[in-house]
């Protein structure tokens, strides 16, 4: 290092001195990079005015508190740890006094914080921008009285111009930051809602908060308004947390609940509010999560530096807040439905089994005939209804019917209509009787928008007859000898109109017949262009698996009406019974 009387100038003309200004203001301007102006300011100190030690010490209005934030011949150690308070030593004399402080003899002066034995003499001398303090550049040499009175005047002019250079960088910096900032907070926010898993947003929220703020831990507390407590949903801190209830009406996160704002405490020590959760905070910011002015929670971060978070801090939490509670109430209302959902499968699956007990399984053997049924509900339970009764020896009653809509309300009216149906079926009342007193039954027992579409069927075979009734179901189809015959049938479905009628036709049966009942399922199942099965096709394919045993009949037209739908989703169920007379 250059000895300090080899490098002390002194300027003979105002013009050299005006010179040397302006290069000091076109070299502190020419970055807004506060490490590269701090560089500059260094060498033109250097230039003019002889040191052993040097520091840039930078403000900071947080802590009321000079920092080094450059240096040279300074140790590391010291650089690092050093934070003067306004009026300790020489450099906080002149920060507080914001006048240049210059001691020939530092071992005489008491105010002196010793850097180096050697050193004699210090100059300190303040940067003001803007009426604030920005800083202190400080000077040291090892030999007395080494500054003179125009090396404070000249070093007062260098701070003066450096003061705002500093500031300026400074504020390009925290500018610089707001956008990186305001970058990673839409970065996060779209992140955020994406995410429906609770568990899975919550530590993505504790990693996002960290890339803006260095926390020592990391809460979200969820309010439970029975109980009137915080309940801890998410902790981060070394495994080292508690999680007991917090009371509204208790600690920082409570006091943040109740005035439904950032409550930020600089020394948890000091503040009555703070309940020590775990050892060694010192510092905490609690953040009141709000959905449609209704407070869900809490975000809060702790830190075991005192007075650690700082106004922004607390910015930009109140900033992600209302993103963060808007992904929160949605991943717990997701969470709310896939629970419900999940019970609702359960209990469908358990219906779904109480139904196959409804639903004849298996065809009965019934004189005369040959039976296939299948069945293939959209959903878990279906609103598809069939059975056959053999009411007296040879004598069978075949139904065959749908319930309006899908799902668990078409299942639970169909199986009150199954229920009826079984407690009818032997009074051994004709088709056209049974279906007006089911209709009566229902209609006592009216639930709106709810009825049933009914075909019944009665077989004698000492007759080889069959009577047919129907409550708007779809026509029977009927095979003799490769030929289609399609009844005509008529009737109001049941549970809709009360008093209604209803019409029977009988048909006489030969040997081989064919009789098709297939639900709507059938005929309105569309395809990719979204043309129906329709009824043309459904005939074609019965009649071409006419040969194929009645219990094959069914499994062969699903397997020809899949090819027609492709990809398509099944809309309704899809039910049937096969007939042939023996």
């Amino acid at each position: 290092m250059p000895k300090t009387a080899d490098r002390n100038v002194r300027f003979e003309e105002r013009a050299e001195l005006l010179d040397f200004l302006l290069e000091v203001s076109d070299t502190t301007a020419s970055t807004l990079d506060l490490d590269q102006v701090l560089d500059h300011v260094a060498d033109v100190i250097h230039r003019v005015i002889g040191f052993d030690l040097f520091a840039i010490l930078l403000y900071s209005d947080r802590n009321k508190s000079l920092k080094v934030r450059h240096s040279i011949g300074h140790r590391d150690e010291l650089v690092r740890t050093l934070s003067i308070k306004l009026g300790e030593g020489l450099a906080g004399a002149a920060a507080e006094s914001r006048q240049p402080v210059n001691v020939g003899d530092v071992r005489s002066d008491e105010r002196y914080l010793s850097a180096l034995d050697a050193v004699r003499s210090e100059l300190a001398v303040p940067m003001i921008a803007r009426g604030r303090l920005v800083g202190v550049i400080d000077l040291e040499s090892t030999r007395p009285n080494a500054y003179a009175k125009h090396d404070v005047a000249l070093l007062s002019l260098i701070a003066s111009r450096v003061a705002s250079a500093v500031d300026n960088a400074r504020l390009y910096k925290r500018v610089e930051q707001n956008h990186k900032t305001l970058k990673v907070l839409t970065q996060l926010t779209k992140e955020f809602s994406s995410i429906l898993d609770l568990d899975t947003l919550l530590a993505k929220i504790a990693g996002g908060v960290r890339t803006l703020i260095q926390y020592d831990g990391f809460s979200v507390l969820l309010v439970d308004d029975g109980e009137q407590v915080l309940k801890h949903r998410f902790s981060l801190r070394f495994d080292q947390r508690k999680t007991e209830d917090i009371p509204l009406s208790r600690g920082v996160t409570g006091a943040a609940v109740r005035a439904r704002h950032a409550i930020r405490v600089a020394d948890t020590g000091s503040d009555e509010r703070y309940i020590e959760t775990s050892t060694g905070i010192r510092s905490e910011v609690a953040v009141p999560l709000i959905v449609n002015d209704r407070v869900i929670g809490v975000m809060d971060i702790e830190s075991e530096r005192v007075n650690f978070f700082t106004e922004e801090h607390s910015r930009t939490l109140g900033l992600l807040a209302p993103q963060v509670a808007a992904s929160i109430e949605n991943a717990r209302l997701y969470e709310e439905v896939a629970s419900r959902q999940a019970r609702m499968e359960q209990d469908l699956i358990a219906a779904r089994r109480v139904q196959s007990l409804l639903l004849p399984q298996e065809a009965p053997e019934i004189h005369g005939l040959e039976i296939g049924m299948g069945m293939r509900p959209a959903r878990e339970v279906t609103g598809d209804i069939y059975d056959i009764f053999e009411i007296e020896e040879k004598v069978a009653l075949i139904a065959f019917g749908d319930s309006s809509g899908k799902g668990a309300a078409a299942a639970l009216y169909g199986a009150m209509v199954s229920g009826l149906l079984r407690s009818l079926a032997y009074r051994r009342l004709t088709p056209a009787k049974m279906m007006k007193v089911l209709n009566d039954r229902l209609c006592e027992r009216r639930v709106d928008g709810q009825y049933v579409t009914l075909l019944l069927v009665r077989w004698d075979a000492v007759e080889k007859k069959l009577t047919f009734a129907s409550a708007g179901a779809g026509l029977p189809i009927i095979l003799r000898d490769g030929e289609v015959t399609r009844l005509h049938l008529e009737g109001v479905p049941l549970g809709l109109l009360e008093d209604r009628e209803y019409d029977e036709v009988v048909t006489e049966a030969k040997k081989d017949d064919l009789i098709g009942l297939f639900s709507d399922g059938f005929e309105d199942q569309a395809n990719l262009e979204g043309t129906p099965f329709g009824e043309t096709e459904l005939t074609r394919v019965f009649k071409k698996v006419r040969k194929q045993p009645p219990a094959s009949i069914f499994k062969k037209v699903l397997a020809e009406m899949d090819k027609f739908r492709a990809t398509v989703p099944i809309h309704d169920d899809q039910s049937a019974l096969i007939l042939k007379v023996k």
